[in-house]
Protein backbone atom coordinates (compact mmCIF):
# COMPACT_ATOMS: atom_id res chain seq x y z
CA UNK A 1 0.00 0.00 0.00
CA UNK A 2 1.45 3.13 -1.04
CA UNK A 3 -0.17 6.49 0.03
CA UNK A 4 2.12 9.04 -1.52
CA UNK A 5 0.26 11.22 -3.77
CA UNK A 6 0.69 10.76 -7.45
CA UNK A 7 1.53 13.67 -9.70
CA UNK A 8 -1.70 13.71 -11.17
CA UNK A 9 -3.48 13.59 -7.91
CA UNK A 10 -0.62 16.27 -6.06
CA UNK A 11 -1.15 18.84 -9.07
CA UNK A 12 -5.20 18.41 -8.42
CA UNK A 13 -4.27 19.21 -4.61
CA UNK A 14 -2.77 22.00 -5.49
CA UNK A 15 -5.30 23.17 -7.87
CA UNK A 16 -7.83 22.84 -5.45
CA UNK A 17 -6.28 24.58 -2.56
CA UNK A 18 -5.54 27.50 -4.41
CA UNK A 19 -8.92 27.27 -5.71
CA UNK A 20 -10.55 27.18 -1.64
CA UNK A 21 -8.17 29.96 -0.87
CA UNK A 22 -8.84 32.24 -4.16
CA UNK A 23 -12.63 31.65 -4.58
CA UNK A 24 -14.20 30.36 -1.73
CA UNK A 25 -12.37 31.01 1.91
CA UNK A 26 -12.48 35.00 1.22
CA UNK A 27 -16.78 34.13 0.74
CA UNK A 28 -16.94 32.34 3.94
CA UNK A 29 -18.66 35.85 5.58
CA UNK A 30 -20.90 36.15 3.00
CA UNK A 31 -21.96 33.00 3.00
CA UNK A 32 -23.06 33.04 6.15
CA UNK A 33 -24.69 36.35 5.54
CA UNK A 34 -26.86 35.87 2.89
CA UNK A 35 -28.15 32.03 4.53
CA UNK A 36 -28.84 34.05 7.55
CA UNK A 37 -31.02 36.70 5.46
CA UNK A 38 -32.75 33.41 4.15
CA UNK A 39 -31.11 33.68 0.57
CA UNK A 40 -30.01 29.82 -0.07
CA UNK A 41 -28.82 29.38 -2.50
CA UNK A 42 -26.48 31.78 -1.87
CA UNK A 43 -26.06 33.80 -5.11
CA UNK A 44 -22.72 32.87 -5.81
CA UNK A 45 -23.03 29.40 -6.19
CA UNK A 46 -23.99 28.59 -9.85
CA UNK A 47 -20.71 31.49 -10.66
CA UNK A 48 -18.58 29.48 -8.61
CA UNK A 49 -19.90 25.98 -10.13
CA UNK A 50 -19.14 27.06 -13.32
CA UNK A 51 -15.51 27.95 -12.60
CA UNK A 52 -15.02 24.87 -10.80
CA UNK A 53 -16.14 22.90 -13.87
CA UNK A 54 -13.97 25.25 -16.54
CA UNK A 55 -11.10 24.35 -14.33
CA UNK A 56 -11.76 20.61 -14.41
CA UNK A 57 -12.17 20.36 -10.54
CA UNK A 58 -16.18 18.70 -11.45
CA UNK A 59 -17.64 15.47 -10.29
CA UNK A 60 -13.96 13.95 -9.05
CA UNK A 61 -15.24 11.54 -6.59
CA UNK A 62 -16.73 8.73 -9.22
CA UNK A 63 -14.17 6.21 -10.22
CA UNK A 64 -16.41 4.56 -12.83
CA UNK A 65 -16.81 7.91 -14.75
CA UNK A 66 -17.81 7.55 -18.22
CA UNK A 67 -15.36 9.39 -21.16
CA UNK A 68 -18.38 11.03 -22.32
CA UNK A 69 -19.41 12.33 -19.24
CA UNK A 70 -18.64 15.32 -17.29
CA UNK A 71 -15.86 15.23 -14.52
CA UNK A 72 -12.24 13.47 -13.45
CA UNK A 73 -13.00 9.65 -12.54
CA UNK A 74 -10.35 9.55 -9.89
CA UNK A 75 -10.17 6.20 -7.50
CA UNK A 76 -11.27 6.42 -4.27
CA UNK A 77 -7.82 6.46 -2.90
CA UNK A 78 -7.33 9.38 -5.47
CA UNK A 79 -9.75 11.38 -3.96
CA UNK A 80 -10.27 11.06 -0.69
CA UNK A 81 -7.13 14.07 -0.30
CA UNK A 82 -9.59 15.61 -1.99
CA UNK A 83 -12.41 15.43 0.01
CA UNK A 84 -10.23 16.51 3.07
CA UNK A 85 -9.41 19.72 1.44
CA UNK A 86 -13.03 20.35 0.68
CA UNK A 87 -13.97 19.50 4.73
CA UNK A 88 -12.52 22.54 5.54
CA UNK A 89 -15.17 24.56 4.97
CA UNK A 90 -18.52 22.46 5.05
CA UNK A 91 -20.44 23.93 1.92
CA UNK A 92 -17.45 23.61 -0.38
CA UNK A 93 -18.32 20.81 -1.72
CA UNK A 94 -21.22 21.24 -3.86
CA UNK A 95 -18.89 23.92 -5.66
CA UNK A 96 -17.25 20.89 -7.13
CA UNK A 97 -20.75 18.55 -7.53
CA UNK A 98 -18.77 16.48 -4.94
CA UNK A 99 -21.49 17.04 -2.00
CA UNK A 100 -22.96 14.53 0.08
CA UNK A 101 -25.95 13.06 -0.65
CA UNK A 102 -25.90 13.87 -4.21
CA UNK A 103 -22.29 11.82 -4.54
CA UNK A 104 -23.85 8.95 -3.70
CA UNK A 105 -27.40 8.94 -5.66
CA UNK A 106 -25.09 9.81 -8.59
CA UNK A 107 -23.27 6.32 -7.60
CA UNK A 108 -26.30 4.56 -7.20
CA UNK A 109 -27.99 5.88 -10.80
CA UNK A 110 -24.53 5.22 -12.38
CA UNK A 111 -24.46 1.35 -11.44
CA UNK A 112 -28.10 0.47 -11.78
CA UNK A 113 -29.96 2.79 -13.29
CA UNK A 114 -32.17 2.18 -16.87
CA UNK A 115 -30.79 4.25 -19.49
CA UNK A 116 -33.94 6.42 -19.15
CA UNK A 117 -33.55 7.08 -15.47
CA UNK A 118 -29.80 7.94 -16.42
CA UNK A 119 -31.23 10.24 -19.44
CA UNK A 120 -34.18 12.03 -16.71
CA UNK A 121 -32.05 12.04 -13.84
CA UNK A 122 -28.18 10.95 -13.42
CA UNK A 123 -27.47 13.82 -16.23
CA UNK A 124 -28.28 16.73 -14.48
CA UNK A 125 -27.17 15.76 -11.33
CA UNK A 126 -23.44 15.04 -13.03
CA UNK A 127 -23.81 18.47 -14.33
CA UNK A 128 -24.77 20.07 -11.63
CA UNK A 129 -28.30 21.29 -12.18
CA UNK A 130 -30.36 19.98 -9.77
CA UNK A 131 -29.91 18.16 -6.22
CA UNK A 132 -31.26 14.88 -4.63
CA UNK A 133 -32.15 12.87 -1.62
CA UNK A 134 -31.31 9.93 -0.24
CA UNK A 135 -34.83 9.13 1.50
CA UNK A 136 -33.79 5.91 4.25
CA UNK A 137 -34.07 6.70 7.85
CA UNK A 138 -37.66 6.64 9.46
CA UNK A 139 -37.86 8.01 13.16
CA UNK A 140 -40.38 5.10 14.57
CA UNK A 141 -37.06 2.13 14.11
CA UNK A 142 -33.88 2.09 14.29
CA UNK A 143 -33.32 2.57 10.76
CA UNK A 144 -30.18 2.84 9.91
CA UNK A 145 -29.74 -0.88 9.44
CA UNK A 146 -32.21 -1.04 7.04
CA UNK A 147 -34.06 -4.16 7.50
CA UNK A 148 -35.95 -2.22 10.18
CA UNK A 149 -37.48 0.03 7.61
CA UNK A 150 -41.35 0.42 7.30
CA UNK A 151 -41.82 2.04 4.27
CA UNK A 152 -44.08 -0.28 2.20
CA UNK A 153 -43.74 -0.15 -1.89
CA UNK A 154 -46.89 -1.54 -2.95
CA UNK A 155 -47.18 -2.64 -6.60
CA UNK A 156 -50.45 -1.33 -8.05
CA UNK A 157 -51.05 -2.64 -11.82
CA UNK A 158 -48.27 -0.25 -14.06
CA UNK A 159 -47.58 1.60 -10.40
CA UNK A 160 -45.81 1.52 -7.08
CA UNK A 161 -47.96 3.31 -4.21
CA UNK A 162 -45.48 4.18 -1.28
CA UNK A 163 -46.18 4.91 2.21
CA UNK A 164 -44.04 6.12 5.12
CA UNK A 165 -42.49 8.72 7.41
CA UNK A 166 -39.02 9.47 6.72
CA UNK A 167 -36.40 12.04 8.71
CA UNK A 168 -33.15 13.24 8.31
CA UNK A 169 -32.67 13.01 4.81
CA UNK A 170 -29.81 15.83 3.69
CA UNK A 171 -31.00 18.02 1.02
CA UNK A 172 -34.99 18.14 1.72
CA UNK A 173 -35.27 21.74 2.07
CA UNK A 174 -32.94 22.73 -0.84
CA UNK A 175 -34.76 24.68 -3.27
CA UNK A 176 -32.84 22.16 -6.24
CA UNK A 177 -33.62 19.12 -5.24
CA UNK A 178 -35.95 17.61 -7.68
CA UNK A 179 -35.15 13.64 -6.71
CA UNK A 180 -36.04 11.46 -3.74
CA UNK A 181 -34.14 7.95 -3.68
CA UNK A 182 -36.78 5.72 -1.40
CA UNK A 183 -36.15 3.06 0.65
CA UNK A 184 -38.75 0.90 1.44
CA UNK A 185 -40.14 -2.42 1.28
CA UNK A 186 -41.86 -4.37 -1.53
CA UNK A 187 -41.66 -7.65 0.08
CA UNK A 188 -41.70 -7.64 4.04
CA UNK A 189 -42.33 -11.69 4.26
CA UNK A 190 -38.79 -11.89 1.68
CA UNK A 191 -35.61 -12.91 3.03
CA UNK A 192 -34.20 -10.39 5.18
CA UNK A 193 -31.83 -9.09 3.19
CA UNK A 194 -34.30 -8.92 -0.03
CA UNK A 195 -37.36 -7.64 1.50
CA UNK A 196 -36.21 -3.65 0.35
CA UNK A 197 -35.84 -1.79 -3.12
CA UNK A 198 -35.22 1.60 -3.94
CA UNK A 199 -37.44 3.81 -6.04
CA UNK A 200 -37.29 7.26 -7.72
CA UNK A 201 -39.90 9.78 -6.48
CA UNK A 202 -39.90 13.33 -8.14
CA UNK A 203 -40.00 15.53 -5.52
CA UNK A 204 -42.93 17.35 -6.47
CA UNK A 205 -45.36 13.56 -6.61
CA UNK A 206 -48.76 14.14 -5.13
CA UNK A 207 -48.37 12.42 -1.72
CA UNK A 208 -44.65 14.23 -0.78
CA UNK A 209 -44.83 16.05 2.29
CA UNK A 210 -41.68 18.12 3.58
CA UNK A 211 -43.02 18.37 7.54
CA UNK A 212 -39.97 19.89 8.51
CA UNK A 213 -36.15 20.82 8.66
CA UNK A 214 -35.05 19.14 12.07
CA UNK A 215 -32.54 21.63 13.68
CA UNK A 216 -29.52 19.35 15.41
CA UNK A 217 -27.91 20.73 18.05
CA UNK A 218 -30.41 23.66 17.55
CA UNK A 219 -28.74 23.75 14.54
CA UNK A 220 -30.67 24.64 11.48
CA UNK A 221 -28.83 23.53 7.82
CA UNK A 222 -30.19 25.32 5.24
CA UNK A 223 -30.00 22.30 2.72
CA UNK A 224 -32.37 20.86 5.39
CA UNK A 225 -32.48 17.52 7.38
CA UNK A 226 -36.02 16.96 6.79
CA UNK A 227 -38.98 15.10 7.79
CA UNK A 228 -41.18 13.87 5.12
CA UNK A 229 -44.41 12.30 4.81
CA UNK A 230 -45.38 9.84 2.06
CA UNK A 231 -49.04 9.06 1.89
CA UNK A 232 -49.80 7.27 -1.25
CA UNK A 233 -47.31 8.16 -3.60
CA UNK A 234 -47.82 6.68 -6.77
CA UNK A 235 -44.99 6.49 -9.56
CA UNK A 236 -44.68 4.43 -12.65
CA UNK A 237 -43.09 1.20 -11.95
CA UNK A 238 -40.57 2.45 -14.50
CA UNK A 239 -39.36 3.57 -11.16
CA UNK A 240 -38.22 1.34 -9.82
CA UNK A 241 -34.05 1.53 -9.49
CA UNK A 242 -32.88 -2.10 -9.79
CA UNK A 243 -34.75 -5.04 -9.33
CA UNK A 244 -37.22 -5.88 -6.40
CA UNK A 245 -35.08 -7.16 -3.47
CA UNK A 246 -31.68 -5.37 -4.48
CA UNK A 247 -32.15 -2.19 -2.07
CA UNK A 248 -30.18 -3.45 0.66
CA UNK A 249 -27.51 -4.65 -1.63
CA UNK A 250 -27.64 -1.42 -3.47
CA UNK A 251 -27.47 0.76 0.12
CA UNK A 252 -24.12 -1.44 0.82
CA UNK A 253 -22.74 -0.26 -2.52
CA UNK A 254 -23.71 3.09 -1.72
CA UNK A 255 -22.68 3.24 2.02
CA UNK A 256 -19.08 2.15 1.24
CA UNK A 257 -17.37 4.58 -1.16
CA UNK A 258 -20.00 7.50 0.49
CA UNK A 259 -18.11 6.96 4.07
CA UNK A 260 -14.65 7.47 2.69
CA UNK A 261 -16.17 10.84 1.31
CA UNK A 262 -17.40 11.63 5.09
CA UNK A 263 -14.48 10.81 6.77
CA UNK A 264 -12.34 12.55 4.85
CA UNK A 265 -13.92 15.81 4.86
CA UNK A 266 -14.04 15.05 8.38
CA UNK A 267 -10.13 14.71 8.67
CA UNK A 268 -10.23 18.52 7.03
CA UNK A 269 -12.01 19.97 9.38
CA UNK A 270 -9.60 18.27 12.27
CA UNK A 271 -6.96 19.81 10.12
CA UNK A 272 -8.30 23.30 10.18
CA UNK A 273 -9.28 23.23 14.12
CA UNK A 274 -5.55 21.93 15.04
CA UNK A 275 -4.41 25.09 13.00
CA UNK A 276 -6.63 27.63 14.88
CA UNK A 277 -5.53 25.91 17.81
CA UNK A 278 -1.85 26.12 17.88
CA UNK A 279 -2.40 29.59 16.09
CA UNK A 280 -5.04 31.13 19.12
CA UNK A 281 -2.50 29.29 21.75
CA UNK A 282 0.72 31.23 20.60
CA UNK A 283 -1.40 34.61 20.98
CA UNK A 284 -3.52 34.48 24.05
CA UNK A 285 -2.30 34.59 27.61
CA UNK A 286 -3.64 33.45 30.99
CA UNK A 287 -1.87 33.78 34.22
CA UNK A 288 0.58 35.71 31.91
CA UNK A 289 1.78 33.11 30.03
CA UNK A 290 1.07 32.73 26.75
CA UNK A 291 -1.34 29.27 26.29
CA UNK A 292 1.45 27.61 24.50
CA UNK A 293 4.21 27.32 27.13
CA UNK A 294 1.57 25.46 29.34
CA UNK A 295 2.12 21.54 29.39
CA UNK A 296 -1.68 20.23 28.64
CA UNK A 297 -1.83 22.60 26.11
CA UNK A 298 1.17 21.03 24.52
CA UNK A 299 0.03 17.78 24.98
CA UNK A 300 -3.44 18.63 23.34
CA UNK A 301 -1.48 19.53 20.09
CA UNK A 302 0.35 16.78 20.06
CA UNK A 303 -2.52 14.27 20.83
CA UNK A 304 -4.60 16.03 17.70
CA UNK A 305 -1.58 15.77 15.58
CA UNK A 306 -1.35 11.88 16.50
CA UNK A 307 -4.91 11.41 16.27
CA UNK A 308 -5.55 13.24 13.11
CA UNK A 309 -2.40 10.82 11.29
CA UNK A 310 -3.77 7.62 12.26
CA UNK A 311 -7.29 8.82 11.13
CA UNK A 312 -5.81 9.39 7.69
CA UNK A 313 -3.95 6.35 7.65
CA UNK A 314 -6.52 4.55 7.98
CA UNK A 315 -8.76 5.84 6.21
CA UNK A 316 -6.21 6.04 3.22
CA UNK A 317 -5.85 2.10 3.55
CA UNK A 318 -9.78 1.78 3.19
CA UNK A 319 -9.87 3.51 0.24
CA UNK A 320 -7.07 1.43 -0.94
CA UNK A 321 -9.30 -1.83 -0.53
CA UNK A 322 -12.18 -0.12 -2.00
CA UNK A 323 -10.27 0.34 -4.94
CA UNK A 324 -8.72 -3.02 -4.75
CA UNK A 325 -11.05 -5.48 -3.58
CA UNK A 326 -14.59 -3.82 -3.38
CA UNK A 327 -16.31 -2.36 -0.62
CA UNK A 328 -17.74 -6.18 0.80
CA UNK A 329 -14.10 -7.20 1.15
CA UNK A 330 -13.20 -3.93 2.83
CA UNK A 331 -16.55 -4.03 5.57
CA UNK A 332 -14.72 -4.24 8.61
CA UNK A 333 -12.12 -1.05 7.66
CA UNK A 334 -15.17 0.78 6.68
CA UNK A 335 -16.80 0.04 9.36
CA UNK A 336 -13.84 1.49 11.70
CA UNK A 337 -13.38 4.33 10.13
CA UNK A 338 -16.86 5.39 10.58
CA UNK A 339 -16.74 4.73 14.77
CA UNK A 340 -13.10 6.08 14.66
CA UNK A 341 -13.15 9.48 12.58
CA UNK A 342 -16.35 11.60 13.86
CA UNK A 343 -15.00 11.10 17.27
CA UNK A 344 -11.32 12.01 16.54
CA UNK A 345 -13.16 14.97 15.08
CA UNK A 346 -15.48 16.11 17.87
CA UNK A 347 -11.69 15.15 20.44
CA UNK A 348 -9.65 17.96 17.95
CA UNK A 349 -12.11 20.45 18.42
CA UNK A 350 -13.30 20.13 21.86
CA UNK A 351 -9.88 20.83 22.57
CA UNK A 352 -9.24 23.97 19.71
CA UNK A 353 -12.70 25.26 21.63
CA UNK A 354 -11.10 25.36 24.84
CA UNK A 355 -8.03 28.16 23.64
CA UNK A 356 -10.38 29.65 22.06
CA UNK A 357 -12.17 30.09 25.65
CA UNK A 358 -15.79 31.34 25.10
CA UNK A 359 -15.70 32.63 21.33
CA UNK A 360 -15.30 29.10 20.31
CA UNK A 361 -18.52 28.66 21.56
CA UNK A 362 -19.53 31.45 19.14
CA UNK A 363 -20.41 31.66 15.42
CA UNK A 364 -17.15 34.33 15.48
CA UNK A 365 -14.99 30.76 14.52
CA UNK A 366 -15.53 27.46 12.70
CA UNK A 367 -15.55 25.46 15.65
CA UNK A 368 -18.92 25.05 17.05
CA UNK A 369 -20.03 23.95 13.51
CA UNK A 370 -17.32 21.50 13.25
CA UNK A 371 -18.41 19.94 16.98
CA UNK A 372 -21.62 19.65 15.64
CA UNK A 373 -20.83 18.23 12.75
CA UNK A 374 -18.75 15.99 14.01
CA UNK A 375 -20.91 14.82 16.71
CA UNK A 376 -24.01 14.39 14.37
CA UNK A 377 -21.60 12.28 11.97
CA UNK A 378 -21.72 9.93 14.55
CA UNK A 379 -25.15 9.10 13.81
CA UNK A 380 -25.02 9.35 9.92
CA UNK A 381 -24.64 6.26 7.79
CA UNK A 382 -25.15 4.39 10.71
CA UNK A 383 -24.71 4.90 15.12
CA UNK A 384 -21.20 3.81 16.66
CA UNK A 385 -22.72 1.10 18.30
CA UNK A 386 -23.56 -0.64 15.27
CA UNK A 387 -20.33 -0.51 13.72
CA UNK A 388 -18.77 -1.40 16.57
CA UNK A 389 -21.21 -4.71 17.09
CA UNK A 390 -20.44 -5.29 13.26
CA UNK A 391 -16.07 -5.16 14.33
CA UNK A 392 -16.16 -7.54 16.47
CA UNK A 393 -18.40 -9.97 15.52
CA UNK A 394 -15.79 -10.04 12.35
CA UNK A 395 -13.20 -10.57 14.68
CA UNK A 396 -14.90 -12.81 16.53
CA UNK A 397 -15.61 -15.25 13.43
CA UNK A 398 -11.99 -15.05 12.11
CA UNK A 399 -11.04 -16.01 15.31
CA UNK A 400 -12.94 -19.62 15.13
CA UNK A 401 -9.96 -20.91 12.39
CA UNK A 402 -7.56 -20.52 14.50
CA UNK A 403 -9.42 -21.01 18.31
CA UNK A 404 -6.80 -22.21 20.93
CA UNK A 405 -3.43 -21.01 19.25
CA UNK A 406 -2.93 -18.60 22.08
CA UNK A 407 -2.58 -21.45 24.26
CA UNK A 408 1.27 -21.81 24.21
CA UNK A 409 1.42 -17.78 25.72
CA UNK A 410 -0.34 -19.50 28.87
CA UNK A 411 1.87 -20.50 31.74
CA UNK A 412 -0.89 -22.23 34.27
CA UNK A 413 0.52 -22.57 37.90
CA UNK A 414 2.49 -26.28 37.99
CA UNK A 415 2.41 -26.56 34.16
CA UNK A 416 5.24 -26.52 31.65
CA UNK A 417 4.90 -25.85 28.10
CA UNK A 418 8.64 -27.45 27.29
CA UNK A 419 8.10 -30.00 24.39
Amino acid sequence: MHFAYSPRVEALRQQLLAFMEQYIVPRIGTWHAEVAAGQYPVSFMEDLKALAREEGLWNLFLPSLGEDEPGTGLSNLEYAPLAEIMGRVHWASEVFNCNAPDTGNMELLHLFATPEQRQRWLEPLLNGEIRSAFAMTEPDVPSSDATNIQTLIRRDGDSYVINGRKWFITNASHPNCKLLIVMGKTDPDADTHQQQSMILVPFDTPGVELLRNIPVMNHIAPEGHGELLLRDVRVPASNLLGKEGDGFMMAQTRLGPGRIHHCMRSIGMAELALELMVERCQERKAFGRYLNQYANIGDWIAESRIEIEQARLLVLKTAWMIDEVGAKAARKEIAMIKALVPRMQTNVVDRAIQVYGAMGLTPDTPLADMWTGGRALRFADGPDQVHLRSIARMEIKASEATRGATAPYLTPPGGSRTP
